[in-house]
């Protein structure tokens, strides 16, 4: 298992503990919200009893628990109505809103009635009442209470993880930056001095053929040195001839890949264009695509170069014949430690994204792709 693997196992799992935690909470409150809602039917119940034992007194019969049980709801809104579903009375209702709105009453009486049962109220031999109800403000806050506070929590913890990410990618960034410029930094020393020995040697009759070899493997060390210096700042970008150096690096690949594997490019329409590029950078993108192509055709196959001009953008299309991959890994190959490879470090692509867009100020994606038959890679740069 790789390292951005490992990274996207613990989200996975971190993930998972977050929704069982919320899933737990809202069953709870919900349990308790159930019983609490068993509790003011209960209370409600009560009230109607009150109120038929009030209505059904006789003389001189002691009503204070009566009265006491009716004055005592504070909390459940109540409505008492005839069969016909005319208000008598209410409590724990807005009275302002009752005497100033019409038909406020029987639009709460609707809402009783979708929410209880209502409780039947026998006045006399032949005379019933209804009592309905609704849920108190304390219960409805109660219920959607879990709610909010995920709700909050989620907020929290999405703004925590970009802040987070935010630093962390900086700390990145500033690694990267300074890693760079120590390479950059230690290989000049030594290639100096390689250079130096290459003119000492060009003084005893050395094979002239042998000196150009090694001098071109003096410039790819002063190109390699050149890249990681630039990268470890922001480089500066200079109107070049876009084919031309697509042509370079491709003629750099192909001379050190199977000869199974077949290049080929599509200029034609596009030979003269420019784009504001920096030459040693961009080129390290096209070889590293073309080098994760080769790669996914195990070493056969055909590589495409393809050149759109649109206006204010171009268009490179790099496609190759190659394995392929699932659509859900089009975004993650980009990231730092994603890697197919048993052997690799996931870095090449991701050096390609931060070389593109935080260099270049333009777009590196997986315009398409299918397995088995190969995958495209688009990258748009301005004019």
């Amino acid at each position: 298992m790789n390292i951005y693997s490992k990274k996207q196992y613990w989200k996975i799992i971190l993930l998972a503990i977050a929704v069982v935690i919320g899933l737990s909470s809202l069953w709870y409150t919900n349990t308790l919200v159930t019983k609490l809602q068993w509790e003011e039917r209960k209370k409600v119940e009560l009230w109607a009893e009150a109120t038929k034992q009030l209505a059904n007194a006789q003389g001189s019969a002691d009503l204070s628990f009566v009265l006491k049980v009716i004055i005592d709801n504070e909390t459940v809104p109540v409505i008492l109505a005839d069969k016909e579903g005319n208000v008598l009375s209410f409590v724990n209702l807005d009275s302002a809103a009752a005497a100033e709105e019409p038909g406020y009453l029987e639009e709460q009486l609707e809402i009783m009635r979708a929410e209880n049962a209502a409780i039947e109220v026998a006045i006399g031999d032949d005379y019933f009442q209804y009592i309905y109800f609704k849920s108190s403000t304390l219960l409805i806050q109660l219920k959607y209470f879990p709610y909010i506070q995920l709700a909050v929590i989620s907020l929290f913890i999405l703004v925590s993880y970009f802040a987070f990410s935010t630093s962390r990618k900086a700390e990145q960034n500033q690694v990267w930056m300074g890693l760079a410029k120590e390479t950059a930094h230690q290989l000049g020393t030594p290639l100096s001095s390689i250079m130096a020995w290459l003119e000492v040697l060009r003084t005893k009759s050395v094979d002239e053929g042998t000196l150009e070899e090694f001098e071109k493997d003096v410039k790819r060390l002063e190109t390699i040195t050149e890249r990681f210096s630039k990268i470890g700042s922001m480089p500066n970008l200079e109107p070049a001839n876009l084919n031309s150096i697509l042509e370079e690096a491709v003629s750099y690949i192909s001379n050190r890949v199977s000869k199974k594997v077949r290049f080929s490019m599509d200029f034609e329409e596009t030979r003269d264009l420019l784009a504001p590029l920096n030459k040693s950078l961009f080129e390290w993108v096209i070889e590293n695509l073309c080098k994760n192509a080769v790669d996914a055709m195990n070493g056969a196959g055909d590589i495409t170069i393809d050149v759109s001009d649109r206006t204010q953008f171009v268009y490179i299309d790099i496609s190759d014949t190659g394995k392929g991959m699932a659509k859900s890994v089009f975004k993650q190959v980009f990231e730092p430690g994603f890697t197919t490879k048993r052997r690799g470090w996931g870095l090449g692509l991701s050096l390609c994204k931060r070389i593109i867009e935080n260099y270049h100020g333009g777009k590196i994606f997986v315009k398409n792709s299918e397995i088995g038959k190969g995958t495209t890679f688009r990258v748009v740069l301005r004019k």
